[in-house]
C-alpha cells in the first residue's frame, strides 16, 4: 500500500470520528454519571466510584492479557482488519445494549460497560498498527495527530447533539432526560459502525506472512516469545514503555473519573458536561498544532510539555471549588491531551520494527490499559480509605486526584533518558542481525 496517500489516511483517520463516540458520549461523559444517578441510585458516592474504578480495571486488565496475543497473530498475515472489524462490532453491540439497563441494575451495566471497553480497546490495537503502512516517517507525527483530532471532533459533535437531547429531551420526543440519556447510547452505537466503513474499505494492510486460523495462532505465540525476547535487548523500546506506562495512567484516569470526580466534590452533572465539551472542542485544533510542534520542536519535548501540563492539572483539581475552576482545567487539557496522545503513538512507531508494527502495537496497549488498571483503582482506594479513617467524601476525593500526580513525575523522570535516535539504531541493528 502507498504511503501518505491522501483517501487512505483519512479513511484511516475517520476511525477515530467513530470510536471516539464511546470515549467522549460513554466513557467519559454519561456512563460516570448515569452509572452514579440511575444505575446505582442511592449507594455512596465513594461506594459508586471505586464500582466505576472496578469496571475500568477489569476492562484494562482482559485487553492487557489479550493484547500481545492478538498483536503477534494479526502479524502473522492479514488479519488486523479483520480483528479490527470483530472488536468494532463488540463495542457497537454492547454499547447499543446499554439502552435495555433498567434503574438499579449496576451489574447488567457493569458487564456491558466491560465489554464495551474491550472492543473499543481491542480495535485501536489494530487502529493504532495500521499507521506504519498509511503514513511515512516524515508524516507519522502530522497522521497520528489529524486521527486523534478527527476523534475530538466526531466525539465532540455527537456528545453535544446528545447533550442536547438531554437537556431538551421533549424536543426529540423523550419523555425525560433519563430516556434521552438510555437512547444516546443508541447513537453511539450508530456512529461507531457508520463511520467505521471508510477504514475498512479503503486502507490496505501491509502482507506479512499468509497464515490463518490456528497456525497463525501457534505461530502468533511463537513470534510473541520472540518479541520478548527483542524488547529486553531494544532498552529505548523497554524503558519508554515503561514510561508510558506510568504517564498515561495519569492521562486516562482523569478521562475516565474526571466527571466522577466532578460530582463527588458537589459540582452539578450539567456543569461537568459543558467542561467535557470544552475539551472535546479545545482538543481538536490542538492536537493538529500539536502535531506540527512536533515536527518543529520534536516529539519527546512536546511530550515533555504535556506531561508538565498534567502534573499541575492533578495538583490544581484537588484544590478547586468552583466550576469556572473546572471549565479551566477543561480548557488546559483539551490543549494537551490530544497532543501527549497522538506524539506518544508516532514516537513509539518510530523506534519499532515497521514489519512487527501490530505485535509491538499490542505491548503499547497492553501497559496503556495496565495502566488503567492502577489510576481508577489507586482513586478509588485512596479514596475508600481516606473516608474510613473519618474525613468527608468530598475530602477523599480530593486526596484521590492528587495521587495521580505521582504518575506523571516519575513518568517523566524515566522519558527523560529515552533516545530516539539510540532507538533506531537499535531497530536498524536487530533487523540486520536477524536477516543474517
Amino acid at each position: 500500500m502507498k504511503q501518505d496517500n491522501k483517501r487512505t489516511i483519512i479513511s484511516w483517520a475517520f476511525y477515530d470520528w467513530a470510536n471516539s463516540a464511546f470515549a467522549t458520549t460513554v466513557m467519559a461523559g454519561f456512563f460516570p454519571i448515569f452509572f452514579k444517578q440511575f444505575w446505582s441510585a442511592g449507594a455512596d458516592t465513594t461506594v459508586s466510584t471505586a464500582r466505576l474504578g472496578l469496571a475500568n480495571s477489569i476492562a484494562g486488565v482482559l485487553v492487557a492479557i489479550m493484547a500481545p496475543v492478538l498483536g503477534a497473530v494479526a502479524d502473522r498475515g492479514t488479519s488486523k482488519k479483520k480483528f479490527l472489524f470483530f472488536f468494532a462490532f463488540m463495542g457497537v453491540v454492547m454499547t447499543s445494549s446499554l439502552y435495555m439497563v433498567s434503574k438499579g441494575d449496576w451489574p447488567l451495566a457493569v458487564a456491558l460497560y466491560i465489554l464495551a471497553s474491550i472492543g473499543f480497546s481491542g480495535g485501536n490495537i489494530f487502529y493504532d498498527s495500521l499507521i506504519t503502512g498509511v503514513a511515512s516517517e516524515k508524516k507519522l507525527d502530522f497522521v497520528s495527530a489529524l486521527g486523534y483530532a478527527m476523534g475530538y471532533l466526531g466525539g465532540g459533535v455527537l456528545f453535544a447533539v446528545n447533550v442536547w437531547m438531554t437537556l431538551s429531551p421533549g424536543t426529540f420526543g423523550f419523555a425525560d432526560a433519563s430516556e434521552a440519556v438510555r437512547f444516546s447510547f443508541l447513537t453511539v452505537g450508530v456512529w461507531w459502525a457508520l463511520f467505521s466503513i471508510p477504514i475498512l474499505l479503503f486502507v490496505k494492510e501491509q502482507e506479512n506472512g499468509n497464515k490463518s486460523g490456528l497456525d497463525a495462532l501457534k505461530a502468533g505465540i511463537v513470534q510473541l516469545k520472540g518479541t520478548f525476547h527483542e524488547v529486553r535487548h531494544l532498552k529505548t523500546v523497554f524503558l519508554f514503555l515503561i514510561a508510558y506506562w506510568l504517564y498515561i495512567d495519569g492521562v486516562d484516569t482523569i478521562v475516565r473519573m474526571a466527571v466522577d470526580y466532578g460530582i463527588s466534590i458537589g459540582f452539578k452533572s450539567n456543569d461537568l458536561i459543558i467542561a467535557l465539551l470544552i475539551t472535546q472542542f479545545v482538543g481538536f485544533p490542538s492536537a493538529i498544532a500539536f502535531g506540527f510542534i512536533g515536527q518543529r520542536i520534536g516529539a519527546k519535548r512536546a511530550i515533555f510539555i504535556a506531561i508538565g501540563v498534567y502534573l499541575f492539572v492533578s495538583i490544581w483539581g484537588a484544590f478547586m471549588k468552583d466550576k469556572n475552576e473546572f471549565y479551566m482545567l477543561a480548557i488546559i487539557i483539551g490543549l494537551v491531551q490530544g497532543g501527549i496522545q497522538s506524539l506518544s503513538r508516532s514516537f513509539y512507531a518510530r523506534i519499532i520494527p515497521a514489519n512487527k508494527s501490530a505485535e509491538y502495537f499490542g505491548f503499547y496497549n497492553m501497559l496503556g490499559k495496565f495502566a488503567a488498571v492502577l489510576g481508577p483503582v489507586m482513586m478509588g482506594g485512596v479514596g475508600l480509605l481516606v473516608r474510613n479513617m473519618g474525613y468527608s467524601s468530598e475530602i477523599a476525593s480530593r486526596v484521590s486526584i492528587s495521587s495521580l500526580s505521582l504518575f506523571f513525575i516519575v513518568g517523566g523522570i524515566l522519558f527523560y533518558f529515552v533516545d530516539e535516535k539510540k532507538g533506531r539504531e537499535e531497530v536498524k541493528y536487530l533487523e540486520k542481525t536477524s536477516s543474517l
